[in-house]
């Protein structure tokens, strides 16, 4: 029998605990029509469901709002065109109409003119992987077994898609940078995988061997959506600014940041049943992330 590991992540642990709304964030609708409608999802929301998870998203509590105007239909209702991890904060749009969805996913690229993200992330320890003040990052992505994104090694033999990420550095701080990133490929954890691969892992991203936890969240909001209308032909664009507190954060510094928990030392655990994983097996996972777990388990 093909051995499984059940593993809750610290962070997400502590945000149980912790956050007030945890399972019961709220979205904000941005615009409606009756074509497309542009919300602002907060981080901790899924914004699609996927197999086998009961978790609240930004379709379902979309879909319950139109219930609950009357405008809900089985051909007017909230149809997926894009995503956003959900840790990740901001601007996302979704068709109300199959047509218009199909017609949104066959131009995306030509109809979506720009979407920026703004995010905070850890200064590398080593001065000679200091990224210039812009550029781009094209490494190809893989996706190990949990379906996080990463940057395989030159002797990982993944199977890889391309991915191409820009970015502007719009505040350098003595531990922190504020980037603002621009896609020009929307793969799973695109910005994760490719900043944390230079050095730069995303604050509060457990996933990604971040070591500061400052916001208590992922520090990685999509700020701009701009697009054509696909029906309209209008041309739109909606901006929500990221937390005024992470720029200044970045501009202070934090040289004592206090430890994330899931570096704190972890209480004694009991002894595991074999059935589960065996001993040596679960005392080399301690050392390892959530992505190197992974490539453990599809090997």
């Amino acid at each position: 029998m093909k051995e499984t590991l059940h593993h809750v992540k610290a962070s997400t642990q502590y945000k149980r605990e912790h956050k007030p709304d945890y399972g019961h964030e709220k979205i904000q609708i941005l615009y409606e029509d009756k074509d497309i409608a542009v919300i602002l999802k907060p981080s901790g929301m899924l914004s699609v469901p996927y197999p086998g998870s009961k978790a609240r998203t930004a379709l379902d509590v979309l879909e319950k709002i139109m219930r609950s105007k009357g405008t809900w239909t089985k051909n007017h209702r909230p149809f997926t065109v894009h995503r956003l991890d959900r840790d990740t904060s901001g601007v996302m749009m979704f068709a109300l109409n199959e047509t218009v969805q199909h017609k949104i996913m066959a131009t995306w690229h030509t109809m979506v003119t720009e979407r920026l993200y703004h995010a905070v992330a850890e200064n590398p320890k080593d001065n000679k992987k200091i990224l210039p003040d812009s550029g781009l990052i094209d490494d190809n992505l893989a996706q190990n077994a949990h379906h996080v994104g990463y940057v395989p090694g030159e002797d990982d033999n993944a199977k890889t898609t391309a991915a191409r990420t820009h970015y502007k550095i719009i505040e350098r701080g003595a531990t922190h940078t504020l980037f603002e990133l621009e896609l020009d490929t929307g793969k799973k954890n695109q910005i994760r995988a490719h900043l944390s691969n230079k050095g730069y892992p995303l604050a509060g991203d457990e996933n990604y061997r971040a070591k500061t936890d400052p916001f208590h969240r992922l520090a990685l909001h999509a700020r701009s959506l701009k697009f054509i209308h696909p029906v309209t032909g209008e041309k739109m664009r909606f901006d929500i600014p990221e937390p005024e507190e992470w720029l200044n954060y970045v501009k202070k510094g934090d040289s004592h940041p206090a430890l994330p928990v899931w570096l704190q030392k972890q209480k004694p655990e009991h002894k595991p049943s074999s059935s589960v994983i065996k001993t040596e097996s679960r005392k080399s996972l301690r050392h390892m992330n959530f992505i190197e777990r992974g490539q453990h388990f599809s090997k």
